[in-house]
């Protein structure tokens, strides 16, 4: 069964306080971007990766290759003015039978045997994300009451998100709804079962300064 792995790297840099693109943000000597990709080809050297980058960062992102002499081979495709609309555009670079994992390019410290068991579960499972449970008590609010749940009844939620190409397209050729979250709740909109899998605690997106600081004392360990 081929792979594929549509990153998708269209933030900005307003949350972590940086004049550049965040994925584009060195940890460790090179940039996010780069480490998430490493990741992919280090869990098995086949898998095709698809880049879903901004066309005006298009061209940064060829100079920081260049620099950092990254020859890991991937495909580049613009972006859409949406997280829906960016996926459709990577999808329609998968054209064969495969799974499709879809990952966020600020994620860079899953881990490559991670990467390879989603995707091996999501063979037999069809649709498959990673999830981890809630360990902060939570409210619920609204207006100004307020109420307490059971957070054993709560996950948050992880990329990659891996499901069957054919099920995968199915699911992005339906209208774009405000429900739409992420990959899940596409394909739960067409009343597909998601199969929940446990996730990586170090598996972070890294939108803040705090969180860059933390990747870095991860990758020390």
């Amino acid at each position: 069964m081929k792979y594929y792995a549509i990153i998708v790297a269209g933030g900005s840099g307003q949350r972590m306080k940086s004049s550049i693109p965040k994925q584009f943000i060195e940890l460790n000597g090179k940039p996010i971007l780069m480490h998430t990709l490493e990741k992919f080809y280090c869990a098995k050297s086949s898998i095709n990766l698809i880049v879903v980058l901004p066309k005006s960062h298009q061209s940064t992102w060829n100079t920081l290759c260049l620099k950092h002499q990254f020859t890991i081979s991937h495909q580049v495709c613009e972006g859409g003015t949406s997280r829906f609309q960016s996926v459709k555009n990577g999808l329609a670079l998968c054209k064969e039978e495969s799974i499709i994992a879809v990952h966020d390019g600020v994620r860079p410290l899953i881990t490559p045997d991670f990467i390879l068991n989603i995707y091996k579960e999501a063979e037999s499972k069809k649709a498959v994300i990673p999830v981890r449970p809630v360990v902060e008590s939570i409210r619920k609010v609204k207006g100004d009451c307020s109420e307490a749940l059971d957070r054993s009844m709560y996950y948050s939620v992880q990329t990659p998100q891996c499901f069957t190409s054919g099920l995968l397209h199915r699911a992005y050729q339906q209208e774009e709804q405000n429900t739409f979250t992420d990959d899940a709740s596409v394909v739960e909109f067409l009343g597909e079962k998601v199969h929940l899998f446990e996730g990586e605690a170090d598996n972070i997106k890294i939108t803040t300064p705090k969180d860059l600081l933390l990747a870095e004392e991860i990758l020390k360990v």
